[in-house]
């Protein structure tokens, strides 16, 4: 039987949102398949090239390291297996210049999210209160701040075509500065930046900082009157007990692209290289407002449609 390995970051495979999207991918897989699902969970930083090493030596066919930390661990096991498959979530290679460098044997699954949360900023100002939303992150990477960018950019869209001026707490794209937990698990942290912005006015709030953002949704809850943004996942569903503060989800289909990999291990079409997952390839989206669907204006609901067009067909720009 045919082993499918995932490493997971920092966070583990029970995290509700970023390890547990990608996992779902592989017990997709072992549905579909029956091939055999395995993962190693990374406690720190230092268990990435342990974790993969440990893969390697297993003999599994495909390994799935997730996350853009895992980065330069991947390179240097791909490297130094070129017969061993790889897949990594989150993460382009480029040289020192900036020209793109492919491994024959990686397939780098990255996500357009800044579409996705451009979508969900819109929505955001359109749903606000107060006049004032908020985000913060947990790492200052590019995966993360990605989703910062297209959120503010979709409140600025916002603002521009309603002539309002709904203002974005926790984040600065000119200067890539805003608020940051450190790390990936702290939900106490998720709670205090929560109460912070809630305290500053912001009734809706996108946490991208993983399990962190559930700490958030628990000070939403007992706050009340506001409302977070889920993100990787549909949040009202990998954490139901929150669904009632839980506006929508900025959906990054991690689960698609390993299960499509996979498939392409076992029918030899695999190959290395980029993929990007968009609006256009449904690799990202935005969930369904589900409880809160009367919270959401109707003007806003039908402009989300003709915003989803108009950024497939690039006549609107989702990042600053």
């Amino acid at each position: 039987m045919l082993k499918i390995c995932q490493v997971t970051d920092v966070g583990g495979i029970d995290d509700k949102t970023f390890n547990a999207t990608a996992w779902k991918g592989v017990t997709d897989a072992e549905e579909a398949f029956g091939v055999e699902g395995k993962f190693l969970e990374s406690q720190q930083q230092t268990d990435y090239a342990v974790n993969i090493n440990a893969f390697v030596e297993e003999g599994c066919e495909l390994i799935v390291t997730v996350g853009f930390l895992l980065g330069a661990d991947t390179a240097i096991a791909a490297e130094a297996n070129p017969d061993q498959k790889f897949a990594i979530i989150d993460f382009a290679y480029f040289d020192e210049e900036g020209n793109k460098v492919t491994y024959d044997n990686v397939v780098e699954l990255t996500f357009a999210t800044d579409q996705a949360a451009f979508l969900a900023g819109y929505a955001a100002a359109g749903t606000t209160q107060t006049g004032t939303v908020g985000t913060f992150g947990g790492i200052p990477i590019p995966p993360v701040t990605v989703f910062m960018d297209g959120f503010w950019a979709g409140v600025q869209y916002y603002n521009e075509q309603n002539g309002t001026d709904v203002q974005v707490l926790g984040w600065d794209p000119a200067t890539q500065e805003g608020l940051f937990t450190g790390n990936f698990e702290s939900t106490d942290d998720g709670r205090a930046l929560g109460e912070s912005l809630m305290d500053e006015g912001a009734d809706i709030i996108l946490p991208v900082a993983g399990p962190v953002g559930l700490g958030t949704a628990a000070a939403v809850q007992e706050r009340g009157n506001a409302y977070i943004i889920g993100v990787d996942t549909d949040m009202s569903v990998s954490a139901p007990e929150f669904a009632d503060v839980i506006l929508t989800s900025v959906l990054k289909n991690m689960d698609v692209a390993v299960f499509l990999t996979t498939k392409s291990v076992l029918d030899g079409s695999y190959e290395g290289g980029i993929f990007v997952g968009t609006l256009d390839n449904d690799g990202v989206g935005l969930a369904p407002f589900k409880d809160l669907e009367d919270l959401v204006p109707d003007a806003v609901k039908d402009a989300l449609a003709d915003l989803i067009a108009g950024i497939i067909a690039g006549d609107i720009q989702t990042s600053p």
